[in-house]
């Protein structure tokens, strides 16, 4: 595996369930998607996107490839093995060992959840709108596990000091929760800086998920590592993938 390529997440989950983050190096796609970019809807050559796709799949030694998503910051979730790649959704689910879920990223927060007896697993693309809208919570109910059995994990997303938004984005928040006001810090006049990981972690601490780690990575402020579309614009996307495996 390599280290400079993939990040293995760091978290409570039973011995059945595999998951990684890709970075932006170890690829072949040219500026600006250099170098790793696993996204089709970029720009980008679709031999060269092919190219890394079949990377991952064996430098994580995958069992298939991934249900990819055509992600759109909605609230529906897909089930691999039932729904077709590229269907519109932004989470996805899966229950069977050789079942992939994965997720495309470039600053919006990549969010696993897995059974804590491997019995069922997720992936969640959770921008602001996403997370605002519920595919955190519509992601959780899908899977029918109790919450207090569900452990998750919060991937490289921008971080606290470089999301700035606009009031209307606090409000949505805290109109809806009075605790996500201390996920936002005020900057210029109608503007704050917006921790898009805590609101996700109070999320899933209101849902009752007892097991939440985060990577407490920033996309936005490591060029090196990370492709970032706040600070970019045109660029590559970083995937997140868990699966099952036998546990024979």
């Amino acid at each position: 595996m390599s280290i400079e390529s993939l990040i293995e997440p760091r978290w409570k989950h039973p011995p059945t369930v595999r998951a990684v983050t890709t970075t932006r190096q170890g690829g072949c796609s040219q500026p600006p998607f250099a170098s790793f970019n696993l996204a089709t809807h970029v720009g980008d050559d679709p031999d060269q996107v092919a190219h890394n796709r079949a990377q991952l799949r064996h430098l994580a030694q995958l069992p298939t490839a991934p249900l990819w998503l055509n992600q759109t910051h909605s609230c529906t979730v897909a089930t691999v093995g039932a729904d077709h790649p590229d269907c519109t959704a932004d989470a996805s689910i899966a229950r069977a060992p050789g079942q992939v879920c994965a997720v495309l990223t470039a600053d919006c927060l990549p969010i696993l959840l897995c059974e804590t007896n491997g019995r069922a697993i997720a992936a969640i693309h959770a921008g602001w709108r996403g997370l605002a809208g519920g595919i955190v919570e519509q992601t959780v109910a899908q899977l029918g596990h109790p919450p207090l059995n569900l452990s998750a994990w919060l991937g490289p997303a921008i971080g606290p000091t470089a999301f700035e938004v606009g009031a209307e984005v606090r409000e949505i928040f805290c109109d809806c929760d009075s605790h996500a006001t201390v996920a936002f810090q005020p900057t210029r006049p109608g503007h704050w800086l917006a921790n898009l990981p805590l609101l996700a972690q109070q999320r899933l601490t209101r849902l009752r998920v007892r097991h939440i780690a985060s990577s407490g990575l920033c996309t936005v402020t490591d060029p090196a590592r990370f492709f970032s579309y706040r600070r970019d614009g045109r660029t590559g996307r970083m995937a997140t993938v868990i699966w099952l495996i036998s546990g024979d």
